[in-house]
């Protein structure tokens, strides 16, 4: 019993998963900032390192939250949960980064229509995201459990939505590309931002679990 008392009985969990879903956000905005400047060398590098930096920010607080998991005693939710959800928000901000770097790394010269699209649709369920990160402190209340449900369902639309635009893309892709190396760096491209929403829809689907088991 006296181990239990020196331990901290609750940590701020809440705040940190806010903390964290702020910084996928800023990468989201920043990524999107770097696909509709493309052309300019020096603000696609700009924006690189925004992605970058936020990226890394998004680690710290991943990290903070599995050291005071361990550190905590009694856990205002489930455990396994909040492991889940932060490790599951931090394939989120890393995706981001990857199709950053992806696109550096395959020498992309141009965006295309479908990874502008894309990236809309990455963006918006990242603030949806982050916006269901924000009612979870609070989902005691009806109210607010119902309105980070109707969220969740926001994210699987957009999901669905970009599910379509790749679909699209892919087909416009192989019928009317006719560089099989364009081909590839697209194709992989498209599929790691489509990746993204896939990421946020498991982000939403552990928060309905949340809620479904807390509220």
């Amino acid at each position: 019993m006296l181990f239990g008392k020196l331990l901290p009985r609750e940590g701020n969990f809440f705040e940190m998963f806010n903390q964290h879903a702020d910084r996928i956000v800023e990468a989201a905005r920043a990524f999107s900032s770097l696909v509709a400047n493309y052309n300019d060398p020096h603000l696609r590098e700009q924006y690189n390192r925004d992605v970058d930096n936020a990226e890394r920010a998004a680690d710290r607080v991943t990290h903070d939250v599995n050291k005071m998991l361990h550190q905590t005693f009694i856990t205002p939710i489930d455990r396994e949960q909040i492991h889940k959800l932060i490790n599951t928000m931090d394939d989120v901000a890393d995706l981001i980064q990857d199709s950053a770097e992806t696109m550096a790394l395959y020498d992309v010269k141009t965006m295309t229509e479908e990874i502008k699209r894309l990236t809309d649709i990455s963006v918006k369920c990242c603030e949806r995201l982050a916006a269901a990160v924000k009612l979870l402190g609070s989902i005691s209340d009806p109210g607010t459990a119902e309105a980070a449900l109707k969220t969740c369902e926001e994210i699987d639309k957009l999901e669905s939505d970009a599910d379509r635009v790749m679909r699209s893309a892919m087909s416009k892709l192989f019928r009317e590309e006719p560089d099989v190396r364009e081909v590839i760096k697209l194709k992989a491209i498209y599929e790691l931002l489509e990746t993204i929403t896939d990421k946020c829809e498991d982000v939403a689907n552990l928060i309905e679990g949340v809620i479904l088991e807390n509220s």
